[in-house]
């Protein structure tokens, strides 16, 4: 069976999704994490022959998937898949004539595809080469980064990007380890990592690895910075009442949209008793989730993955002078 239709991953959150984007079926629509195309056709559902989706993926297989599901798709409208990180949004929408998008999606993470492909190397669970790469073009490995990088290098990430209380313990097992044989799977990392670890975390509900193989994933792929780009770009390529929705499933990602979001409703940067607003700072939009929307017990017994989903959505306002 090829890969393409090996492939498969269950959107979480579509029906709130949806809700939030309201649809409208001349409009343009960007999903830009497209997976297994889940969300995106849902969107092409309400989508008429002058709408637009514009699909973009760094996963190569991820985009095969998609581009059978969704080229199939009865919709009328036109659609448009790009391999490309979401970094490059705005190129990307200026490339289709589209002024403006009146919908941005963006659904992060690893989709349970990537997760179960022991070869792409995501997972602690099944043995597997130090890759991680979402888009294999890219250079960098997991393998590269324990094999290579000094310890301190390697508690830093794992410190921001996994919040690993143990990070200088692991980061020093893992330099005398190499020292004598470098790591080239992901059992033999988890090992280590577990092994390293002291009792009472081996007694948590998640794998002792979990934070590890997380920061090492979001170090390989870039992701805090392609988010934080997304997020400086999209609410400006939003058009009027335009929306952009985010799924997160980490408290560093869900972080990062909490705070854009509100300083896109307030960027006023005037003293508090101020009486009014001298600075010129105006707001883009509001925020629709003063609370992130998560997902009830039915879908999270359905879809495992949704249990951390965080889903938060902003709106464009009118451009001002």
């Amino acid at each position: 069976m090829s890969r393409v239709f090996e492939f498969s991953h269950q959107p979480v959150l579509a029906a709130d999704v949806l809700r939030l984007l309201q649809v409208r079926p001349d409009g343009c629509y960007i999903d830009c994490t497209l997976g297994g195309g889940g969300h995106a056709s849902a969107i092409l559902d309400g989508l008429g022959p002058a709408g637009l989706l514009i699909g973009i993926d760094r996963d190569r297989d991820a985009l095969d998937a998609a581009r059978a599901r969704l080229l199939d798709h009865p919709s009328p409208a036109q659609r448009v898949l790009v391999h490309a990180n979401f970094s490059e949004l705005a190129p990307i929408l200026a490339q289709q004539g589209r002024p403006a998008a009146q919908g941005i999606l963006a659904d992060l993470g690893v989709s349970s595809w990537q997760l179960d492909r022991a070869e792409r190397g995501f997972s602690y669970s099944a043995d597997g080469p130090l890759d991680m790469r979402m888009n294999q073009a890219d250079t960098l490995t997991a393998a590269e980064i324990v094999n290579t990088w000094p310890a301190d290098a390697i508690s830093r990430i794992l410190k921001e990007y996994g919040e690993e209380r143990f990070a200088d313990r692991i980061s020093q097992a893992m330099v005398t380890r190499r020292q004598t044989q470098p790591f080239t799977g992901t059992a033999d990392l988890a090992a280590l990592v577990s092994r390293v670890m002291p009792a009472a975390s081996k007694r948590e509900a998640q794998h002792p690895a979990r934070r590890t193989f997380q920061a090492l994933r979001i170090a390989v792929n870039n992701e805090l910075g392609a988010l934080e780009n997304l997020l400086q770009d999209a609410p400006g390529l939003l058009a009027e009442d335009g929306r952009l929705c985010v799924i997160t499933f980490h408290s560093l990602e869900d972080r990062l949209v909490k705070q854009a979001f509100r300083l896109l409703e307030n960027p006023c940067i005037c003293p508090r008793d101020f009486p009014v607003c001298t600075c010129g700072r105006r707001s883009a939009g509001r925020v629709l989730t003063r609370r992130p929307v998560m997902a009830g017990t039915d879908e999270q017994k359905i879809n495992p993955r949704a249990r951390s989903a965080r889903l938060r959505c902003f709106e464009a306002h009118a451009p001002t002078d």
